[in-house]
């Protein structure tokens, strides 16, 4: 691990912000995550600085870029800065403050400004977090061009250092005290040790759960923002999502998941519907991390105890649906994932279509002779020759959505790849999609607005109201069926002949 603050990486668009800062007059400290991540070697960070200049002096600055105040109480404001490219940033400044009379779980009753720089750090949430850099001899190098040769000393009075260096994720002074300031602490703690691969060192962790009365009263949207964080930042999100089962957090914001714990699968998985999840989760893209988490969320409840689990796929979608909507993720998001839930259990049989597709695929496989000579066998034997018709691949497009094959298509694999016991063959998706590709290439209709004749034509053959739409959907069935059926005259005959 990088132990050695680079200050080349610090963006230069950054440097002049702390330059105008330093020429008034003012301090001027790299803080926080910037820090953090400058010693881990990671590139991509947001820049905060903190300083004894109150906002209303900074905006007063002539030469201080545009900026806004975003979060006047708290006294931070945001600056709007260019790059060389003339992209915009944006670079935090908060004044040194002390926070007193925490309440709600999140917002201190009394803020001290104009304070020492160490009282600023003492109120920050974990070692990690409390480091800071003085911009002053930085910028100097910067000005001088020798910011390369920097020697850049790091300013850490509760050992961040060390413990960034031992993976260590540790509060602040006493951890109890930190996590009844603020509930969101001890999930962002969780967060820290998933996305950095860290560990909770033992008094933080304990401390865990025993504010979870704090953690409980923060808002959703806090929660659900560290939640996504710790699905899409992390090398293998299973280990945040069991911190915050085994810390209790869990149970108060998605206590559905929960639900899986112990509900054993014996006919087709190693692991319990809660432990299966968690791995599906890990080995998933990310378009379908969410929907991995969620896919069999509705097990428990339709546990018929022999090992099936009966429309679980409906039911989940809609647990997933109650889930996704109370952690107020955008309705496409929600309504996305929901449609991959509920038909993630699609089977697809081979046909005779399919015959040599395979037989082409099992060339390629890493078998004996035997081994492929069997394989030949059984897929040309009679278990094989019924299979989906193009109609039932059009109405599989249709139910899952257009937009959405790609995606279950990566929920199967993840789904099938997570359990060891699976007897998952990837042809079944590769046979899938080489089918769907075909189909595509004709002129298909999908909805009723494909087809070649509209409700004004019906109109004029004489239905009116509901039975308009019943003529659509039955002439959409047959289309389904038969691409060749969709001109408009063979489709007003068939309305002729079977529908007046």
């Amino acid at each position: 691990m990088n132990q050695k603050f680079d200050a080349t990486k610090i963006p230069t668009y950054a440097l002049k912000v702390a330059r105008i800062l330093i020429n008034e007059g003012f301090d001027c400290y790299l803080v926080g995550g910037s820090v953090r991540d400058n010693l881990l070697g990671i590139t991509q960070y947001d820049i905060d600085f903190t300083t004894n200049a109150l906002p209303t002096e900074i905006q007063k600055l002539e030469s201080f870029p545009k900026s806004v105040q975003i979060n006047e109480r708290f006294g931070t404001i945001a600056a709007i800065v260019q790059d060389k490219f003339g992209e915009n940033h944006t670079v935090e400044i908060t004044t040194y403050r002390k926070e007193e009379d925490y309440a709600s779980g999140r917002w201190p009753a009394k803020v001290e400004f104009g304070i020492r720089l160490e009282e600023d750090l003492a109120r920050r949430d974990f070692t990690i977090n409390s480091m800071c850099i003085d911009m002053k001899p930085v910028v100097q190098d910067y000005l001088d061009g020798k910011l390369d040769k920097a020697q850049v000393e790091i300013i850490d009075l509760f050992g961040g250092q060390s413990d960034l260096k031992n993976k260590i994720i540790k509060a602040v002074g006493n951890p109890i005290e930190r996590f009844s300031e603020d509930g969101l602490r001890s999930i962002r703690a969780i967060r820290f040790a998933s996305t950095l691969g860290l560990k909770i060192e033992p008094e933080t962790y304990v401390a865990i759960s025993k504010t979870l009365h704090v953690t409980e009263k923060i808002s959703i949207e806090r929660f659900r923002d560290e939640f996504l964080k710790i699905i899409y930042k992390s090398p293998k999100p299973s280990i945040g999502i069991r911190l915050l089962k085994d810390t209790g957090i869990l149970k108060i914001f998605i206590p559905e998941l929960l639900e899986g714990i112990n509900v054993t699968q014996i006919a087709f998985h190693v692991h319990d519907v809660f432990d299966h999840s968690l791995a599906t989760l890990d080995v998933a893209e990310d378009k379908v991390k969410i929907a991995a988490l969620f896919h069999d969320i509705g097990k428990p409840r339709c546990d018929t105890h022999d090992g099936h689990f009966f429309g679980h796929d409906q039911v989940g979608a809609q647990m997933t649906k109650e889930i996704l909507t109370r952690l107020h993720l955008p309705k496409d998001e929600v309504e996305r994932n929901v449609k991959l839930v509920q038909e993630h259990m699609f089977y697809y049989p081979y046909n005779e279509f399919d015959v040599k597709f395979v037989e082409n695929k099992i060339e390629s496989f890493d078998l004996t002779l035997s081994q492929k000579e069997d394989k030949l066998k059984l897929i040309r034997s009679d278990k094989f020759s019924q299979g989906w018709s193009d109609g039932a691949i059009r109405r599989f497009i249709r139910k899952v959505g257009i937009e959405n094959i790609e995606d279950i298509f990566r929920l199967r694999i993840a789904d099938a790849t997570s359990n060891p016991k699976s007897a998952w063959d990837p042809t079944e998706i590769e046979r899938l999609q080489y089918r769907i590709s075909k189909v595509l290439e004709q002129d298909n209709a999908f909805k009723v607005t494909d087809l070649e004749i509209t409700g004004n034509d019906l109109l004029e053959l004489g239905f009116s109201g509901k039975k308009i739409g019943e003529v659509l959907n039955k002439l959409l069935e047959l289309v389904m069926d038969d691409v060749s059926l969709n001109e408009k005259d063979k489709l007003i005959q068939i309305v002729k002949e079977r529908y007046i």
